[in-house]
């Protein structure tokens, strides 16, 4: 395969042979966007999903945007991946997995570590052990940023961690550690990837967990305040999802050497602080939309369990999957403010 990314990751991966995939969190953010991508690359898409973050309108727009020849070689399992007769189903005849499941948020981790715990640590062994008895040629996964914890290295490097400071990130810590112990017990090879603040089309504006970008946009699109916790100096790595996206394609199809098991970064290599994250935001929207868009943010008190500053090195990503981001931060923000504006995500300020 070519080390060079194509901008659209569906054309990029039309040129590899048809398989069959299997996509867990499937009707959520990250989920529907792997879906979409490889159903119009011509490939068979196996689904699992609980409904517990993701939502059936992601589906129904992925059905919609691929059209019905590209959505009869889709099949969807409602269930769970903690039930290992679910997994044991999902898993029969597939050649890649791409586990996305998990119930994300540092806050609801901290609310509810139990619920965090039987989704993203037994979940997870369900699914490992599923994949390895079906005998899938790769499972890449969804690791997290948040495993780095308290070591204050930038940039963050992955052979370089500290100690996780969330239930959170103590689940995926674990997950690393399953998905290596596997590849050294089963031989099953495994590539975990450490999201950072992955955002993009399809990320839940609502409820208490909604991520940053989402929720300021939508608080934007009504005239509410945003809310930075701290002084608006923290800072993160933002990723467009079009570069998750390729992430997961290029790990799951590497065909140079490669450990059995691997973690690798998936982020962009920039740095972005909170304020400067809600000043692009505001552009955006005016320029996309032409309205006055006159906000300041509203500022509250650091949040337990969050990291203050965030930065990942992708060379490890580049040099093993040829990864390399095709969208950075402003490009990506364009995109999904477009996306939320679209949908009409509240009323512009002044509006009904």
């Amino acid at each position: 395969m070519s080390s060079r990314p194509h901008p659209d990751p569906a054309a990029w991966l039309a040129a590899v042979p048809a398989q069959h995939w299997l996509v867990t969190g499937a009707a959520g953010f990250i989920g529907s966007n792997l879906v979409e991508t490889l159903l119009r690359a011509g490939h068979r898409v196996t689904g699992l999903d609980n409904f517990a973050t993701g939502h059936r309108r992601n589906l129904e727009e992925v059905r919609e945007q691929v059209g019905a020849s590209a959505w009869a070689r889709w099949r969807f399992i409602e269930g769970d991946i903690g039930d290992a007769a679910a997994c044991r189903e999902a898993t029969q005849g597939v050649d890649q997995v791409l586990h996305q499941a998990a119930l994300g948020s540092v806050p609801r981790s901290i609310a509810q570590p139990m619920r965090s715990f039987e989704a993203n640590v037994t979940g997870f062994v369900q699914m490992l052990t599923a994949a390895r008895d079906a005998g899938v040629r790769r499972f890449v996964y969804a690791s997290s940023s948040s495993v780095y914890g308290d070591h204050p290295d930038l940039p963050k490097v992955e052979d370089r961690v500290g100690r996780p400071l969330s239930p959170y990130a103590a689940t995926k810590a674990a997950n690393e550690l399953f998905a290596d112990v596997w590849a050294r017990t089963y031989g099953m090879t495994s590539v975990g990837l450490r999201y950072f603040n992955v955002f993009g089309p399809r990320q839940d504006p609502d409820g208490p967990y909604a991520a940053v970008i989402p929720l300021w946009v939508s608080a934007m699109l009504r005239g509410e305040p945003c809310v930075i916790n701290g002084d608006g100096q923290t800072s993160r790595d933002f990723c467009y999802v079009a570069n998750a996206v390729q992430a997961n394609l290029r790990a799951a199809l590497a065909a140079g050497p490669m450990p059995a098991h691997t973690v690798l970064n998936v982020a962009v290599g920039e740095r972005t602080s909170l304020v400067e994250l809600f000043e692009a935001l505001r552009d955006a929207l005016q320029r996309q939309l032409g309205a006055d868009y006159r906000l300041t943010p509203q500022f509250r008190d650091f949040r337990a369990g969050d990291v203050r500053h965030s930065l990942a090195s992708i060379e490890r990503a580049r040099t093993i999957i040829g990864y390399e981001p095709t969208h950075r931060v402003a490009q990506g923000i364009d995109e999904a403010i477009g996306w939320y504006a679209r949908r009409g995500q509240g009323a512009a300020p002044g509006g009904a």
